[in-house]
């Protein structure tokens, strides 16, 4: 007899999605189908159906696959053993071993007597009815879970006001139009634009979209959007092929990949610190730093003052001066133009 029809729910936070579809991969050591997932997850089994087609909800697998993965959960993909290259047959898993802590991570007794507390308060709140139905219908479909799931803790990410908007329009399939300020203009432009995907890369996120004014693909960062996101129109015809949020990655990796800063850092200071981590190479006190986008850059590195030099590219230089001479002028009633040498020493 089939299962009945469930009623109509509203639409379910990504946050909570996630946080289901995570709970859902660590309780089971084999894995689940795409299937398995989307008849059984919170956030998706209200929208799937048994007889008609999910399209629409399984490339939102697929973006929840990637945000899962940026978050460093290690989400893995096991091929059936009969049918290798089956996409249905194919199971999803976090293996939970390697998403324990390390074994050398150590704790003090007062510190291990508080996340005891959080973790008593945590299990009291984390599996809510939703989520217990979901446990429930797995073991159904033969798929046991050998303890509570306890070991997804989210992690609070700062994210612009355009996010929510941006990721309600990727989900409707709609146009919008938004004010976007370009570096070294004084006056955003609006852009009109259909969205592809959301992508996080070194900690900014992205927009991967269709330009509509230029009938061109662009990337806008989020940070740039200085306004309401506005939607115009209430659909448009998603381009074949998918995998866009993967593109618009690669198309990031080989930016920063070919893109190199040789800066020079006072020894001992905040900025030798916070940039030695994130340098390619490093000879004393001179580093190399790969970067996306130059004004973001320039931004980071002038806040640290004379505790970096940038020695190349010209662009860089040129665009830590900008912000040193902007920010001498301010003090300085706008009065007096200081001399850039001195402003890069």
């Amino acid at each position: 007899m089939p299962e009945p029809t469930e009623a109509p729910a509203g639409r379910v936070a990504v946050e909570e999605r996630l946080f289901s579809l995570v709970l859902a991969l660590l309780a089971t050591e084999q894995g689940l189908t795409k299937s398995e997932i989307l008849s059984t997850v919170q956030g998706y089994r209200q929208r799937y159906s048994m007889s008609g087609p999910n399209a629409s909800l399984e490339r939102q697998f697929e973006r929840d696959k990637d945000d899962i993965r940026e978050l460093g959960i290690p989400l893995e993909t096991v091929e059936s053993a009969g049918d290798p290259g089956n996409n249905q047959l194919t199971r999803y898993r976090i293996p939970k071993g390697e998403y324990d802590l390390p074994k050398e991570i150590t704790f003090s007794p007062a510190e291990i007597a508080m996340l005891s507390l959080a973790a008593t308060v945590w299990r009291q709140g984390s599996l809510s009815d939703e989520s217990h139905r979901a446990i429930l219908k797995l073991r159904s479909l033969g798929i046991e879970s050998d303890e509570p799931v306890i070991g997804y803790a989210p992690r609070v990410r700062i994210r612009e006001s355009s996010f929510e908007p941006l990721r309600q329009a990727l989900d409707h399939q709609s146009v919008v139009e938004f004010p976007y300020l370009k570096p070294g203009e004084s006056r955003a432009r609006t852009r009109t634009v259909a969205p592809l995907a959301l992508v996080q890369h070194h900690g900014r996120w992205h927009l991967s979209a269709h330009d509509l004014t230029v009938d061109a693909g662009r990337t806008f960062l989020l940070s740039r959007i200085v306004g309401p996101v506005v939607p115009v129109k209430r659909t448009w015809a998603r381009p074949d092929g998918g995998g866009h949020a993967e593109r618009s990655l690669t198309d990031l990796d080989t930016l920063w990949a070919s893109q190199v800063a040789v800066i020079r850092v006072e020894p001992g200071t905040d900025a030798s610190t916070r940039l030695a981590k994130r340098a390619s190479a490093e000879s004393g006190a001179t580093l190399e730093l790969h970067y996306t986008d130059v004004d973001v850059l320039a931004d980071e590195l002038a806040t640290f003052g004379p505790e970096v030099v940038v020695e190349f590219p010209r662009r860089l230089i040129d665009a830590v001066i900008a912000r040193h001479v902007k920010t001498v002028r301010a003090h300085r009633g706008g009065s007096n133009s200081p001399d850039s040498r001195a402003t890069r020493g």
